[in-house]
């Protein structure tokens, strides 16, 4: 068993069960030196033991909390704050079916600037992930990127454009992506490859597109936003005010969808559908989705992703999930 210095996260499935133990044991440490018995020699080996201290700003929020789940399950270092709304009653959150979540302060916009020296001082590896508000998608960022805080992004909505550009523009490293769940990527990257290789290929069709979320999701999913313009780049026809319907009421996503009960709360049905100028065809895209676990395992494996670039200093600093998919 050979141990190199090496700046990106080790794999604990290429470490025996006894080293393993020995990294989970020192997770807190940078660097650990350990004695390994080789026949008749004894060697000494260097482990680095440095991984990203997640700050996952969203809570008490549903997606969030599903982040934070899935962060505890991977072990990782969870940083105990969060960023919150204003009108957030509570000051602290934990989760009550993991007994080894730590109490997380939840730190409201008017707070925030006080705390986040202390906590970026205290958290020298620290990784945002952002489930928070459409309306709070620019100003977060903005946050992170006055406090040069490396962040994912998986909250939707917000100026886009302006996002990508103030990123860019601050040196931040991120990972921006309106889905985080990997075999949607999948799809939307085969779609965008389609629309670059096929340009004309549903000239004069007409899109129809409709796409079902949790009651609370004030806004049009950014997924669908992202698969409509592919299809629009292979000459599709689409009127958003027309041919896009959003549906977020209960009754409907149980009588015409048949959503279970229990996933009312947190699902992503998307359909879409393309008919020919003379109606003689129709071909439909659908990907349906019950809870929120995919999103989550997604976004802590971009975590992962964008602290390895992190670590090995990459001139580029901002991906998007179908760089972490490629990876």
């Amino acid at each position: 068993m050979n141990f190199v210095l090496s700046y990106s996260l080790y794999d604990k499935n290429k470490t025996s069960r006894k080293y393993w133990h020995c990294f989970r044991e020192h997770s807190h440490t940078y660097v650990t030196e350990y004695l390994q018995w080789n026949k008749e020699k004894r060697t000494t080996i260097l482990i680095v033991c440095c991984t990203p201290q997640v700050m996952v700003n969203g809570l008490p929020g549903k997606m969030s909390s599903e982040v934070l789940k899935v962060v505890l399950e991977r072990g990782l270092d969870i940083v105990p704050y969060s960023l919150t709304a204003e009108s957030q009653p509570d000051l602290l959150f934990r989760l009550q079916q993991i007994n080894h979540c730590p109490n997380i302060t939840l730190l409201k916009p008017s707070q925030r600037d006080s705390e986040i020296k202390k906590i970026v001082r205290d958290y020298p590896r620290l990784i945002a992930v952002d489930y928070t508000h459409p309306d709070a998608v620019n100003s977060n960022a903005l946050f992170y990127q006055t406090y040069q805080i490396p962040f994912v992004m998986g909250t939707t909505g917000g100026d886009r454009e302006q996002l990508i550009q103030s990123t860019l523009q601050s040196n931040t490293y991120a990972v921006i992506a309106p889905n985080m769940g990997k075999q949607i990527v999948a799809l939307q990257t085969m779609l965008d490859k389609m629309a670059q290789s096929f340009p004309h290929l549903f000239q004069n069709y007409r899109l129809q597109v409709t796409e079902s979320h949790q009651q609370n999701k004030p806004d049009t999913s950014g997924t669908a936003k992202e698969i409509i313009q592919s299809f629009v780049k292979m000459g599709a026809h689409f009127d958003v005010n027309t041919n896009l319907r959003m549906i977020r009421s209960p009754k409907e996503q149980q009588e015409e969808l048949k959503i279970p009960t229990e996933y009312l709360s947190g699902h992503a049905f998307h359909t879409y559908r393309l008919t020919s100028p003379d109606n003689s065809v129709e071909i439909a895209f659908q990907h349906n989705v019950l809870g929120r676990n995919i999103y989550a395992q997604g976004t802590v494996d971009a975590v992962v992703f964008l602290w390895n670039k992190i670590q090995h200093k990459e001139s580029k600093k901002l991906y998007n999930m179908m760089d972490v998919l490629m990876e």
